[in-house]
């Protein structure tokens, strides 16, 4: 009998192996498993506040079962250490702050990073509509320094546009665009016919 070697020796029989020879690891040690799990939220936490649902998908990425991540996070919300809530209050002030963006914007962000309805109207509600007019204001006069070359039209286009994909309303764009056109000189006729009241 001559003996050929190579892979595939032994295909399905018992006490050969497979084709990739990779051995059968052990379950991995449930202790261990969740130091590490906690390991991942406190790492995620260092960096910056985040919500439940941000902590919990960090750990399945990173291979931790999924009924592990939850007991995890319940120990972190006994613990005070998960607030979505304070987290949604703080990403608001930010958010709108610092990045100019609007109410429906603020809502967006939050669902997506899984905070509950409630909390983000809760947040958002803070943002007033004063407040929210204010910060369009800014972000327009910001935008017309660097608009002198631009004709009307273009302007408004712009403008709006900006307002819309800062999450502002387009009633709310409309009209801080108008007065703050206005303010500027530009002409009344051509911001009526261009902008709806």
């Amino acid at each position: 009998m001559t003996y050929h070697g190579g892979r595939g020796r032994g295909r399905g029989r018992p006490g050969f192996g497979s084709d990739d020879d990779t051995p059968d690891l052990p379950p991995p040690d449930p202790v261990e498993e969740q130091k590490r799990a906690k390991e991942i939220c406190f790492t995620q936490l260092a960096a910056q506040p985040r919500t439940r649902l941000e902590l919990k998908n960090a750990m399945l990425r990173k291979g931790i079962a999924e009924e592990l991540a939850e007991l995890v996070l319940g120990k972190f919300d006994k613990a005070g250490l998960i607030d979505d809530a304070a987290f949604a209050e703080i990403w608001v002030r930010s958010r709108h702050t610092y990045n100019g963006l609007g109410r429906r914007a603020l809502a967006m962000e939050l669902r997506r990073k899984g905070v509950a309805d409630e909390l983000v109207t809760e947040a958002v509600a803070a943002v007033d509509d004063e407040a929210e007019q204010d910060r369009a204001r800014e972000l327009v006069r910001k935008k017309l320094r660097g608009m002198s070359g631009v004709d009307e039209t273009a302007k408004i286009r712009r403008l709006v546009g900006a307002l819309a994909r800062k999450g502002y309303s387009g009633g709310m764009a409309y009209q801080v665009v108008r007065e703050e056109l206005r303010a500027e000189g530009a002409d009344a006729a051509l911001l009526d016919e261009a902008l709806p009241d």
